[in-house]
């Protein structure tokens, strides 16, 4: 069969599964009055959001994963790769869904300590490398200024980077109906449409099972939104999207691709920086997309805005 035909298969399977259960979760935290606690140091206006019912990335990760691995073994296909991702999405969702899970069970905004997520998220690139290693995946390093590095150490380190770093970006970008949602469609069929061009089967079925569940997801997702996707989904969806571009052997189109993703971090790190250095804020507050809200700009306008912008960086990197 057409790997494209197979792919959409996977892309309809999953948001099949989506649409089917995510009322069903909504119906089931409403009934057990588990809800979303809105952190008080955020917009006022967001208060009215608490108890809005939150994990909904519970589903469409279950949905693409459960999609993509039944499609690859109908088209003989599941190979190492697709395990790789797998548990990629998988694996950073466990770590989302236990954050949500004590947010939830302790009535309260923290979930993990910041050093418990970190050390999570750290064995699970551990174990993506050690994977990919046992079936001696050629990773080719491209360092600006200093050429191709095939320094095996090197490889270890920056997996692990890249993959905690995005799972976190993509969480910091969660902070508005439908954002991160719209983002990560973005990016996962750019990478989707690079995966078709190189004919890999795995990274592109991957993608389109992502794609939809996020596509079922966003019915229920944008504003006012009836379930946030909580960070089982944000963190998967950030795991998944660098080991995507690791898979692919471009894992410098991320910067770019997810250049929403990638200002997001870097205003919380610039942030930070200047309040603690000079006493000052740089925006009037962090991630980026609060600021521009506290500007008066409405959630609707900062979302269609910063999908434009996902949208132009990853046109961008297929011209270049």
């Amino acid at each position: 069969m057409n790997i494209m035909l197979a792919s959409f298969i996977a892309l309809i399977s999953s948001l099949i599964l989506t649409v089917i259960f995510i009322p069903w979760l909504i119906n089931f935290m409403r009934s057990h009055h588990e809800g979303q606690e809105i952190r008080d140091e955020g917009p006022k206006w967001h208060q009215k959001k608490s108890g809005t019912p939150t994990m909904g990335g519970t589903i469409f990760v279950l949905a693409a994963a459960i999609s993509v691995i039944w499609v690859s073994a109908w088209q003989h296909n599941l190979n190492k790769v697709v395990w790789i991702l797998v548990i990629s999405l998988f694996g950073y969702g466990i770590i989302g869904f236990l954050d949500d899970g004590i947010k939830l069970y302790f009535k309260r905004n923290l979930g993990l300590r910041a050093w418990q997520k970190l050390a999570l998220q750290i064995i699970i690139a551990i174990l993506i490398v050690l994977i990919a290693s046992s079936d001696h995946f050629q990773f080719n390093l491209f360092i600006p200024f200093a050429g191709v590095v095939h320094s095996v150490a090197l490889f270890i380190i920056f997996i692990i980077f890249w993959l905690v770093g995005f799972s976190n970006a993509v969480n910091l970008s969660d902070g508005l109906d439908g954002l991160a949602t719209g983002l990560s469609v973005v990016a996962y069929g750019t990478y989707g449409y690079i995966a078709f061009k190189q004919k890999n089967f795995a990274v592109l079925a991957f993608c389109m099972s992502v794609i939809g569940g996020l596509i079922a997801f966003f019915i229920f997702n944008h504003k006012p939104a009836k379930i946030f996707m909580g960070d089982a989904g944000s963190l998967a969806l950030g795991g998944g999207l660098a080991t995507v571009s690791i898979m692919l052997n471009r894992p410098w189109s991320l910067l770019l691709i997810g250049i929403v993703f990638v200002c997001e971090t870097a205003s919380v790190i610039l942030q930070v920086i200047s309040f603690q250095t000079t006493g000052k804020r740089i925006f009037k507050m962090t991630p980026i997309h609060h600021h521009f809200e506290m500007l008066g700009w409405s959630e609707w306008k900062v979302d269609t805005v910063f999908w434009i912008v996902g949208l132009i960086g990853s046109i961008l990197y297929l011209a270049i």
